[in-house]
């Protein structure tokens, strides 16, 4: 790290741009008066003062009353202690504001469904196996792609069935129906109506009654992985609505 890249750092963490370079100044010189801080920064002489003063009400910079002044900085351990209880003092008294003030216009008057979209094979197949790991009764997973049983996904509904879970695969392609026909606890089902390959549909996640995904898979080949888009919906009156409509239907 170049001392510029050490100045940003101390910035962000509440510091001006002098007080940084006075910091580290000081650091450097072990002690050191105004014309010695200047010597080696471009603070002016004239705001060195002012800039420690600063630094000393923060407990980063003792200072001598002797002629010249004298300013030395406090260890480093303790200098990273009293930024780290700043920056976590700030962060506590920012956040209780953002809470009190949506707790303030949290009226009830409207509850806003969460209903999220995905892009991408890799980030759908992710959220799959996360909504499956979290349900606590029962999963429905579904697709009629092999291509998207992931062996995550294989390996997460076998683990949910060991932890007895009901546990339900759907899949009008009977490859998809092959893998798990032989596992304990896992029951598979063809939906009676198939879609085929050339369906865009991409797989269904149906967890407890009240969390849903839904995908499709769109048909240029050109896109890979980002051909799949998915809207995901977990505790919410939404997927309670979706998951009855589309499990009835299934017949599951």
């Amino acid at each position: 790290m170049s001392e510029s890249d050490a100045v940003e750092s101390l910035e962000r963490l509440g510091l001006t741009s002098y007080e940084a370079k006075v910091f580290i100044a000081l650091q450097k010189l072990g002690a050191g008066t105004a014309r010695d801080v200047h010597r080696i920064t471009d603070v002016p002489r004239s705001q060195v003062y002012s800039v420690a003063e600063n630094l000393a009400d923060r407990g980063l910079v003792e200072i001598q009353q002797s002629n010249p002044i004298q300013y030395r900085p406090v260890d480093i351990e303790e200098a990273r202690e009293t930024l780290r209880s700043r920056f976590e003092r700030e962060q506590e008294r920012a956040f209780d504001y953002v809470e009190d003030v949506r707790d303030q216009h949290d009226d009830g008057a409207e509850e806003q469904e969460a209903v999220w979209t995905l892009r991408g094979g890799d980030r759908v197949a992710e959220r799959a196996v996360e909504l499956l790991r979290e349900a606590d009764e029962r999963v429905v997973f579904g697709t009629g792609r092999e291509s998207l049983v992931t062996d995550e996904v294989e390996r997460t509904l076998r683990e949910r069935a060991a932890e007895g879970l009901v546990v339900v695969v759907l899949s009008e392609n009977p490859d998809v129906r092959a893998r798990f026909e032989s596992i304990d606890g896992i029951f598979v089902h063809e939906p009676p109506v198939g879609h085929g390959q050339e369906s865009p549909a991409g797989r269904v996640v149906f967890a407890d009654g009240d969390t849903v995904l839904l995908s499709v898979v769109g048909d240029d080949t050109s896109l890979g992985d980002a051909r799949e888009t998915a809207i995901w919906s977990a505790e919410s009156n939404f997927a309670r609505m979706l998951s009855q409509i589309v499990e009835a239907n299934l017949g599951v």
